[in-house]
């Protein structure tokens, strides 16, 4: 995953850019000194990196510069609390605090920029990329400072990347980098600032098909952060490369991956390590693929479950400190609100029967009308419906129906074998006929087709049940028939139903991969699993055939207590055999 390429310079410029407002009120002096205390507290229990100590006394320091009145701190501390919101993955809760701060600020304050900044950076972790770009553009017309205004730009870049616009990210990345070599930046820009614009144009390079100048780039990239010392820029240079070998050499696509994870582990770099050993995962060309598979599964749910722990005591904390500080005026104003509510209820029963009264004719003469309109429809609907699925059982099942009763009528039914071939022709028209039920369920095969297949998966993903797909995105749907998008999701749905009813999996891997010719579908869980001899039966019948009608195979590997793997093979061009129609 692209991480925002100045999110650490913004946290160290916050760290300074706070000016303390100096008072000689003698009665105020004492609050303010205690909340002067408790925020540089709470800035050195931030860079040690103590996040749920700084922001309770963020919290507790905020309360008092309210009752100071002092605007400026009170922006200060709201936006050093959204950072520790997104360094603990609550996004949401991050862009309601910086919103919050925005009222503290003033317009042509540096804050403002750093508000748009990390509401930029929230939205792109939520996958809002138009909405983050949008602050970003807002964030770089209000730096002045032109090195401070690339951060933003950058950050507009990345996302493209995200977005798979690489055209659009590459200029942008090439512009900046040019700019480093311009008066105004040549002293100021660090190597790190080159070293960071080198990897992400090389990546951009690669992703747009120049892979050899991308190659070249991101190498550059990774010198400039070996010799500097920067690991954790490292790190991304590593994920980088590691992407790059994936489909080239996978055995120097895992070191590059492990040398990746080593890095984040040092640096206690929770995503970055996530993202190594998906990488390792999906290359699934070792013996150490299990091990991996664990490591994610284990260090996710850790992560998962640190930062709910912390979104819930950081809810309790604000809960807390909104609840005091509006205890003394809710007691001020409950009595004549009390007042008021009598008042008002003498009024409010008046003017409620007269609506109820109103609202009981008004429904009456809605259902009439909708029930009418509605008869129409639904005997329209119900037309087209019977008459599509008559038309699909004339074409498709009757010449079968006819050949079976032909069949009876001219085979001896006591023999065994007669028996048997009877029963499995009217079994496979049963499945045909299940399968026409089936297919009338729609499935978006367009622009969506990825998103719905992950909302799909995503809703057997529990807190007990880890559901993680790779390479989903890095297939070119585009060039694949609407059939094929269809029998890829009905397989999967199977799958799942299967896994959720019999495997009882706490952890299901599906992994995506093609080549010029095929498309494969790999998928493996840790459930309870089964003999292998009694496996293709119900619902993975249906599976079966599916992969078969479009002349795709699948080998199924699994024992009991040994989890269950499938493999699924498909070409790219779907043919399917279809029987002449009226064939009587």
């Amino acid at each position: 995953m692209l991480r925002s390429p100045f999110f650490y310079c913004i946290i160290l410029l916050f760290l300074f850019s706070c000016e303390e407002k100096k008072t000689i009120d003698p009665k105020t002096k004492s609050i303010q000194k205690e909340a002067y205390a408790l925020r540089d507290r709470a800035i050195e229990n931030y860079e040690k990196q103590n996040f749920n100590t700084a922001f309770y006394d963020f919290n507790k320091s905020k309360k008092l510069y309210e009752t100071l009145k002092d605007s400026a701190n009170i922006g200060y501390i709201l936006i050093q609390t959204s950072m520790i919101q997104q360094i603990n993955g609550d996004y949401y809760g991050s862009k309601e605090t910086l919103t919050e701060a925005l009222s503290y600020v003033k317009k042509n304050s540096i804050y403002v920029a750093d508000i748009k900044t990390n509401l930029g950076i929230a939205d792109k972790e939520l996958s809002l990329y138009d909405d983050a770009i949008f602050y970003y553009k807002q964030a770089a017309e209000e730096y002045q400072d032109p090195l401070l205004k690339q951060a933003p730009i950058q950050n507009i870049a990345a996302v493209y990347i995200q977005q798979k616009k690489y055209a659009k990210a590459i200029p942008i990345f090439d512009s900046l980098l040019q700019s480093l070599s311009s008066k105004d930046l040549k002293e100021k820009a660090t190597p790190n600032d080159k070293s960071i614009l080198l990897d992400n144009l090389g990546y951009a390079y690669f992703k747009n098909g120049v892979e050899n100048k991308g190659l070249q780039l991101m190498n550059e990239g990774l010198q400039i952060r070996t010799e500097t010392n920067d690991t954790y820029g490292s790190i991304e240079s590593y994920l980088h490369l590691a992407d790059y070998y994936a489909k080239k050499d996978k055995k120097i696509s895992d070191e590059n991956a492990l040398l990746a994870y080593k890095a984040a582990t040092k640096l206690n770099s929770i995503d970055e390590r996530l993202e190594a050993l998906q990488i390792l995962i999906s290359n699934d060309n070792t013996l150490n693929t299990p091990n991996y598979t664990q490591k994610y599964f284990t260090l996710n749910d850790s992560i998962i479950k640190i930062r709910n722990n912390f979104k819930n005591k950081s809810a309790k904390i604000k809960y807390d400190a909104k609840k005091e500080k509006d205890e003394n005026e809710k007691l001020r104003l409950e009595k004549a609100e009390n007042q008021l509510s009598l008042q008002r209820a003498k009024y409010l029963k008046i003017v409620s029967v007269i609506i109820f009264a109103f609202l009981v004719i008004l429904i009456f003469i809605l259902i009439r009308y909708y029930k009418n309109k509605n008869k129409a429809i639904e005997f329209k609907t119900s037309y087209n419906t019977e008459t599509r699925i008559a038309k699909k059982i004339h074409d498709e099942l009757a010449n079968d129906v006819f050949q079976v009763i032909a069949f009876a009528e001219s085979q001896p039914l006591y023999a065994e074998n007669t028996k048997e071939n009877l029963l499995q022709k009217l079994d496979d028209i049963y499945s045909r006929v299940r399968g026409i039920s089936r297919e009338n369920n729609s499935i978006d095969t367009g622009a969506n087709f990825t998103r719905s297949i992950k909302e799909m998966l995503s809703a057997y993903n529990t807190r007990e049940r880890n559901i993680m797909v790779t390479n989903l995105e890095d297939i070119n749907w585009e060039d694949i028939d609407d059939i094929k998008k269809i029998t890829i999701s009905r397989i999967l749905q199977e799958l799942m139903v299967n896994m959720k009813k019999h495997s009882h999996a706490s952890l299901v891997v599906i992994r995506f991969e093609s080549d010029q010719k095929s498309i494969f579908v790999n998928y493996m869980d840790n459930g309870v699993g089964c003999e292998k001899s009694i496996i293709v039966k119900n619902g993975l019948q249906n599976m079966a055939n599916r992969i078969l009608a479009v002349n795709g195979t699948f080998d199924i590997e699994t024992e009991p207590d040994k989890g269950f793997k499938v493999k699924i093979s498909m070409p790219e061009q779907t043919q399917i055999k279809v029987k002449e129609k009226f064939a009587y």
